[in-house]
């Protein structure tokens, strides 16, 4: 009798604790009436991009540092390793 008790108790903390979790999920509260599903939004136009601001030209550049866009940093000596015997 005592197991019949312990189960059934067990059950009904089980199927309780179900529900509760289950109404949380909004899903459920949609598809139960607890809540009115909210109307959905359809762009009809895609939003502009931003663009950063360009950053800032430095008028000095440091000594011995490559500029980009220079044809010597890809065939640079420096850039190789020396492999000399």
């Amino acid at each position: 009798m005592l197991n019949f008790l312990l189960g059934a108790t067990t059950g009904a903390l089980m199927a309780a604790v179900a529900t509760v979790a289950a109404l949380r999920n909004p899903d459920v509260q949609v598809k139960m009436g607890i809540v009115r599903p909210e109307p959905v939004m359809i762009q009809t136009r895609r939003p502009d991009p931003v663009c950063p601001p360009p950053p800032p030209v430095q008028a000095h550049v440091q000594a011995g540092s490559p500029q980009v866009g220079q044809p010597d940093m890809l065939f640079a000596r420096r850039r190789f390793w020396s492999v000399a015997p």
